[in-house]
Formats: C-alpha cells, sequence, structure tokens
C-alpha cells in the first residue's frame, strides 16, 4: 500500500462515525463527520464522499492538497442547516467569508469536483483567497443569495464543466454567480450558469475586477449580463467559443491603458444574442470572428454602447464579425472615443423600420482615427435605414463598402478599393458547453441538428 493510499485508509477508519458518514452516506444529529475527515487530513489526503447529504453548520475549511470529491451532482449534497443564516448585512462593500459552505483561505492545490452545493440562506458554496493553483469540477452550484463562488487574489485558477442554478443577486448589487477579484493565469469553460424563470432576482454570470491572463471559453450563460469587470485595469482576458444571452460589460474610466503589446480584451468566436451586446469604454480590444444575432422584436440596444464622458484614445478592431438586426445601432458613444475601427464585417439590419444610424460619434471625436471600410451593408427595413446617427460622424473614414438600401449612401464618399468586402472566410465554429451549438455563417443551431 503507498502512503497516500495508507494515510487515505486511516482516515476512513477513525472515527467510527465518520467511517458510517462516509462510508455510507449515513447523516447523524450533529454535523461532525464531514469535517471530522477534513480536521484530520493532511496535505494530499482525498476524501472521497459516496451518495447522501452532509448539513453543515460550519463553513468546512480545506487544507493545502487536499482533494474532496462526490459521487456526482445531485448524490453527494452539501447543505447548510435550517438554523444557519447569516444574513446580508455588510454586503456588497464586505465579505463574510463565514456565509459560505467551503472556505479556501491561503490553502494551495485544492480540488474539489463531482458534488451539489446548496443553501439558500447563504452567501454563496465557495469563498477562497490567496488560494492557487485551485480545480472545481463538475459542480452543481445552486441556491445561493449573493454569489456562487467568491475568490479574491487567485492564480491558476481552473473552473470547469460546473452547473451554476439561481446562484446569487439577492442584495442591492447583485453578485455574481462567479465573482473573482484579482484573478490571473486562469481559465473558466465548459460552465453552465442559468436563472429560473420565477425567480425574483437578477445577478451576472461571470462578474470579477483586475483579471490578468484569464480564459473564458465554451461556457453557456442565459442571465441578462453575461460578463461584467467594470473600473479596473485588465490585460490578455481572452472571451471566445461562448454562447451568451446577456451582455459582455467591461467598461473603465477612460478606457484603461492603452497596451503596446497585446490586449486588454479579445472577444471572438461567440455566438451573442442580446442587442446591448457590449459596454464600453474600453481601450486595446479586438473584437472578430463572432455571431451578433438579435432578435428583431428584442433589439432594443445599440451593440457597442459606452456611457462614460471621459475621452479615450482606444482602439477597437471590430472585424470579420457577422451582425443581424443590429437594434439601435453599431456603435454610440456619450464621450469622446478615437481609433475605431471597424472593417470586413456583414450588417444585416432585417425587419423593422428604424430610421436611427448606425453609428454615432461624439462630436470631438477625432475622425481621422474612425474608419469604416471594406464592410457590406444591407438594411431591408421598408424604408432605408442611414449609416450615421449625427453630422459630424460623416467626418469619419468611409471608403470600399458595399451600401444596400442604405438612406445616406449619397453623403457617404466611399471610395472603391481592390480590396475584397465582407467577411475574410465563411463563419463555421461551435460554441457553447462541450461545443454543443453549431454556427454557420447566419445560422446557429444545436451541434448535429439539421439546417432548418
Amino acid at each position: 500500500m503507498t502512503r497516500s493510499l495508507l494515510r487515505l485508509a486511516t482516515l476512513l477508519l477513525a472515527p467510527a462515525a465518520l467511517l458510517m458518514a462516509i462510508a455510507f452516506g449515513y447523516q447523524p444529529a450533529n454535523p461532525i463527520d464531514l469535517a471530522e475527515a477534513l480536521a484530520n487530513s493532511a496535505p494530499g489526503d482525498t476524501v472521497n464522499l459516496p451518495s447522501g447529504t452532509y448539513e453543515l453548520s460550519a463553513p468546512l475549511e480545506l487544507k493545502r492538497g487536499t482533494v474532496l470529491i462526490g459521487a456526482g451532482p445531485e448524490k453527494t449534497v452539501i447543505k447548510a442547516a435550517s438554523a444557519w443564516a447569516p444574513g446580508l448585512e455588510g454586503l456588497p462593500q464586505q465579505e463574510n467569508p463565514g456565509a459560505y459552505l467551503l472556505k479556501l483561505m491561503g490553502t494551495n492545490n485544492v480540488r474539489i469536483a463531482d458534488l451539489t452545493l446548496t443553501a439558500p440562506a447563504l452567501h454563496g458554496a465557495i469563498y477562497a483567497d490567496d488560494a492557487n493553483r485551485v480545480e472545481l469540477s463538475n459542480l452543481q452550484i445552486k441556491d445561493f443569495r449573493w454569489s456562487g463562488v467568491r475568490t479574491f487574489r487567485m492564480n491558476n485558477l481552473k473552473v470547469h464543466d460546473c452547473q451554476f442554478i439561481d446562484a446569487g443577486g439577492e442584495v442591492q448589487w447583485t453578485g455574481g454567480a462567479l465573482f473573482t477579484s484579482y484573478t490571473r493565469n486562469s481559465e473558466f469553460w465548459n460552465n453552465r450558469i442559468q436563472k429560473s424563470e420565477d425567480l425574483d432576482r437578477n445577478f451576472y454570470g461571470f462578474k470579477g475586477q483586475g483579471g490578468e491572463s484569464n480564459r473564458f471559453h465554451h461556457n453557456d450563460v442565459g442571465v441578462n449580463f453575461s460578463f461584467e469587470s467594470p473600473f479596473d485595469n485588465e490585460t490578455g482576458i481572452e472571451i471566445d467559443h461562448n454562447r451568451f444571452d446577456g451582455v459582455i460589460s467591461i467598461p473603465k474610466f477612460g478606457g484603461g491603458p492603452v497596451l503596446r503589446n497585446g490586449f486588454s480584451y479579445h472577444i471572438h468566436h461567440n455566438w451573442l444574442k442580446s442587442s446591448y451586446a457590449l459596454e464600453w469604454t474600453r481601450n486595446s480590444v479586438e473584437v472578430d470572428h463572432n455571431l451578433f444575432d438579435f432578435d428583431p422584436d428584442h433589439s432594443d440596444g445599440n451593440l457597442v454602447s459606452s456611457f462614460g464622458d471621459e475621452p479615450a484614445p482606444g482602439p477597437t478592431d471590430f472585424h470579420d464579425n457577422l451582425i443581424k438586426n443590429p437594434g439601435r445601432g453599431i456603435f454610440w458613444a456619450n464621450g469622446v472615443y478615437n481609433r475605431f475601427r471597424f472593417h470586413n464585417n456583414v450588417v444585416k439590419a432585417e425587419g423593422g423600420d428604424r430610421s436611427q444610424g448606425l453609428f454615432a460619434f461624439h462630436p470631438d471625436t477625432d475622425f481621422s482615427t474612425i474608419v469604416i471600410r471594406d464592410n457590406i451593408f444591407e438594411s431591408t427595413g421598408t424604408n432605408p435605414r442611414p449609416l450615421m446617427r449625427n453630422d459630424a460622424s460623416y467626418r469619419a473614414t468611409v471608403q470600399n463598402n458595399t451600401l444596400t438600401h442604405i438612406a445616406d449612401a449619397g453623403r457617404l464618399p466611399n471610395r472603391t478599393t481592390a480590396a475584397a468586402r465582407g467577411l475574410a472566410a465563411p463563419l463555421s465554429f461551435t460554441v457553447g458547453v462541450n461545443g454543443a451549438y453549431q454556427v454557420d455563417g447566419w445560422t446557429a443551431r444545436r451541434a448535429g441538428a439539421a439546417n432548418s
């Protein structure tokens, strides 16, 4: 028997009540069983929880190197005792680590998997601070009041193949299903985030601040704000191959730093369904190869909306996207945003009779830095739709675009060049959990389903 197996056998053999709880899922009158297992563990131990419900009255704190693993979501359930109800006092300004089921404080190399975590009276499922190399997988995180997972100062966090259901939002500012602050070198994939139709509160999907070198991919987020990370400087954030029902909100005062190398955000190969799709202002962003697929009956937003009035130098490079039913418009900024390049996109304004122009730049914009070129614009409504929403915006560089049924085509210089118009190549990629949806051009459907 190896040393680790010997240690695990010793752990599971004492005390007798612990053996009964761990081996048979027995739930005694007092909630000591799982707590004793973790208290008696040594770094590197694995604690296996067979099917059963484990009721707690205080947080479990995991040691360095602990692996906590169940028999699977809805089979192994960790929940809170009915008397454990810490309330929401102090939120959102001040967190309470004692209001979460599991707690990791300065604890590295932890893995938690194959469980359901639920407690409608608690703030959340997992609280972690300065805990590096943590992996959360195949968890069902269900019914919490503030944020399902709340982390601070994490490095190499991996969250994948988890389901978040009604995981937050019952406070004056909404929490997030997964709320990360100052996270670096981390990855989030194959997660499903959803809200019950009858739930009378909202919460963010992925919520964060101060991230660096993080990737969010192949997630399926069905809440109003799919991704929100405002106010802080961020670098190297990649958002790709997701199905998002809600907005990506990343505003920063003045747009944040202008990076000499790399990007603050790279948003690519997503299926985005909210006409209020991207909340700016943010500098050093690339947006490419996305399907913006908006329902014409629910298209009241601007695709890019910038509410701040502090001038931002940019840039945003927006290219090779398909945009269907762009609602009120494609770009609107309350303040100056320079170096916005919109090229090689295809836009179809189908149905409806909106009269707003697609682009509205602030009059004080440096229009020598605004470029709209090599795109295909097609308006199919009864009345043609203009490209520009205000007179100042006509000072932008507009060249080599196909303009079909565009009301102000005669006011646009639109010099023809030899450059190709529209996408460099057709869009074809999968999005969502395990690539469940296939995007082929303007069509998105369940992967493997026949074309309708």
